[in-house]
């Protein structure tokens, strides 16, 4: 004989996440999602000079891309949203441009990749100021996320810069 047992289970827990704070932190899964996809896509296929050294630089991206997909993921379960990273919805809402389903030459995938990387900050830093305002711990995550991602833009975007004469020009302080 089975028996079922009725859930009595009830939590309390001392924060949950408004609405708005889960489709902000949604958005942000699916550009990072993206953002790891795009990175893989790019390693497969880049092509030309510098090719090994991106080649590897793209796996860098990739695998900070992927972790901080988890972190945001598990930071919306632990505020009790659901995180939905299904090809389906990440193909229909990113805010990332498409990347090319063929070879791309080196400096190209340096522009499409920075692009993506910086579209990933931008989209946190857009929903940064309502995230602060309804849980700074969560926003804590945003501030990790923007560092790492906007190094990482930095890092690859300087393969196409020419000193002194790209844009935006930098400010000395």
């Amino acid at each position: 004989m089975t028996q079922t047992m009725a859930n009595t289970h009830t939590a309390h827990p001392p924060f949950t996440a408004s609405e708005q704070l889960a489709n902000h932190l949604q958005q942000l899964l699916v550009d990072l999602s993206e953002l790891s996809l795009q990175g893989k896509q790019a390693h497969w296929n880049v092509v030309g000079r510098n090719f090994r050294d991106l080649h590897l630089q793209l796996d860098e991206i990739v695998d900070a891309a992927r972790d901080f997909t988890d972190e945001v993921a598990e930071r919306m379960r632990a505020v009790y949203v659901t995180p939905d990273a299904r090809a389906t919805t990440i193909a229909e809402a990113t805010t990332l441009a498409p990347f090319p389903a063929r070879e791309v030459d080196s400096a190209t995938t340096v522009d499409l990749i920075a692009a993506a990387l910086y579209a990933v900050s931008g989209t946190a830093r857009r929903i940064h100021d309502d995230v602060d305002a309804e849980d700074p711990t969560t926003a804590d995550l945003l501030h990790a996320i923007i560092t790492r991602i906007e190094q990482l833009a930095w890092m690859v975007d300087a393969e196409n810069r020419i000193a002194n004469q790209s844009v935006p020009a930098q400010v000395n302080a």
